[in-house]
């Protein structure tokens, strides 16, 4: 396991081994993890370009407010968008490569607590706003990934390690819920295959699929009802008290994140290590095939790979060719929705 340490000692060395002017996409950037993360990279960073993408223009304000004050030699640019509109993300997609030809880093920490409903556009709320909405972003972004002359990072933060088997007759999970086990494992596995797909297609962009583990955020803040605001207003006394003996601060959330999304740890399949050089004691990371820096990596709130009975798990469905089912869905959704594969 990288110590926490490590993760500061690499993190503080992204100004002098990252080129100046890194251009990054936060979706899911205005609360929570992506937030903290956002903050970490405009800290570090020298003279970055980023786009964070949110619903509130108030947070959002708020947000690039901070973030010009942490280094006033960024560029911050908001977005405001409802991202369970795959139409809605591919307009901010259009005015991202309006004005960009690269992007260095991907962060996807886009989610939400609402239970099972249609949006608009015929897709299950929140997995449209958790899955279908961050791969949207991705296909639609990932030639500017590739176009990149450095770091080149997709960072997705769900369940990492958690991948489980996927019902190919309920893709949507219009009949279970991300939060139990049976929900998780399938869309946790949706998520990292697709991550291989995407691999496949451009091989010069590393993936990484994290679990963050418990970290105490605002998600869930949106849900309504009597019942809702009891177990909230339990949860706010309680937390103060053994919170902090099994939860993750925020703010080193977020150090841990930026980690995953710049050390060379997690690079591009190939050898090329881009990102923070390694220091002693600290390799390449298995990938999800079980290959050392294969480009693709799920891993844990410690940033250490699956098990070996996930790594099976993984092997078990591409050999049924569950991968290639998962993107037909999502691709076809697309289609459907969109009219494109891709802007």
């Amino acid at each position: 396991m990288v110590a926490l340490e490590q993760i500061r000692a690499s993190n503080g060395q992204i100004a002098t081994a990252l080129r100046p002017g890194l251009v990054a996409v936060f979706a899911g950037a205005t609360s929570g993890i992506g937030e903290a993360t956002l903050k970490q990279f405009a800290k570090q960073a020298v003279r970055p370009r980023i786009y964070f993408i949110g619903r509130s223009g108030a947070s959002g304000k708020r947000v690039r407010d901070e973030l010009v004050k942490l280094n006033p030699g960024g560029e911050y640019t908001f977005l405001s968008v409802d991202v369970s509109l795959l139409r809605a993300v591919d307009q901010v997609c259009r005015e991202i490569k309006a004005k960009e030809t690269a992007v260095n880093l991907l962060f996807l920490s886009t989610g939400t607590m609402l239970g099972a409903k249609e949006t608009e556009e015929g897709l299950n709320y929140p997995i449209a706003v958790t899955l279908y909405a961050r791969l949207r972003f991705l296909v639609n972004l990932l030639p500017l990934l590739q176009n990149a002359t450095d770091l080149r990072r997709v960072v997705t933060v769900l369940a990492g390690t958690k991948e489980g088997p996927v019902d190919t007759s309920d893709f949507q999970g219009r009949h279970m819920s991300l939060m139990t086990p049976k929900g998780r494992g399938h869309f946790s596995s949706m998520l990292t295959l697709a991550l291989e797909t995407a691999a496949q297609r451009a091989p010069s962009v590393a993936f990484v699929h994290a679990y963050p583990g418990f970290v105490k955020t605002n998600l869930g803040y949106d849900l309504e009802g009597v019942g809702v605001t009891i177990l909230r207003g339990i949860y706010d006394v309680v937390y103060p008290v053994v919170g902090p003996l099994f939860a993750t601060p925020v703010n080193e959330a977020g150090e841990r994140h930026l980690f995953l999304a710049t050390s060379a740890r997690f690079s591009e399949a190939g050898g090329s290590l881009s990102g923070v050089p390694l220091a002693g004691g600290v390799g390449v990371a298995k990938g999800t095939d079980g290959r050392s820096g294969s480009g693709v990596y799920s891993v844990n709130n410690s940033g250490e790979p699956g098990s070996a009975k996930v790594e099976q798990l993984l092997g078990k469905l591409r050999k049924q060719g569950v991968p290639q089912e998962v993107w037909a869905e999502v691709e076809g959704e697309f289609v459907r929705v969109t009219g494109t594969a891709a802007v």
